[in-house]
């Protein structure tokens, strides 16, 4: 197998993207051992994991439900995942996010990314983060003592998608 950037052009290139929604849980040890045997090329490998906490906006939180629109949701990652690889030198990525009910400490949502150098790994997997948060259909409902509220997309969030768009639109 060659390095990434010494492969022979006539050989395709084998990029592995994974998106998957589910309910149950997930080992990072076994998705990251995934990545690493993808190639010796792999260099680093960056991960973000979420979790349910246990306070959002000064309440407890008990709970947190989380429901999706299938296909969609697993399309616009992987819209995502695409934009990142065409962007920065990825190799693999992995994203894996639960749905249904969860509590504090679960849990939520990895985001794993290879590649060869981790400048182009970390970059890759912050924006897909970033991404995932306004471009992902998820609905979020958090039980508190004051009952169950469902969560909108925060403005810090948009706002550093705004930062990444205008990023990137001075790269190009």
């Amino acid at each position: 197998m060659n390095h990434p950037g010494t492969e022979d052009p006539s050989e395709p290139v084998n990029h592995h993207l994974a998106v998957r929604v589910q309910e149950s849980d997930f080992d990072v040890s076994d998705e990251l051992a995934a990545l690493r045997a993808l190639s010796p090329g792999i260099g680093g490998i960056v991960t973000f994991l979420g979790v349910v906490r246990d306070l959002n906006d000064d309440s407890d939180v008990s709970g947190l439900f989380l429901e999706h629109y299938p296909d969609m949701t697993e399309k616009q990652i992987m819209a995502i995942l695409q934009e990142a690889h065409q962007r920065w030198n990825v190799i693999g990525a992995t994203v894996i996010h639960r749905v249904g009910q969860l509590t504090p400490l679960d849990q939520i949502v990895l985001v794993a990314v290879a590649s060869e150098h981790r400048g182009d790994a970390f970059t890759a997997c912050e924006f897909v983060i970033d991404y995932l948060k306004t471009r992902a259909t998820f609905w979020k409902r958090e039980t508190t003592p004051e009952g169950e509220r469902w969560l909108v997309t925060r403005d810090t969030d948009v706002a550093v998608v705004n930062a990444w768009q205008k990023k990137l639109s001075k790269d190009t």
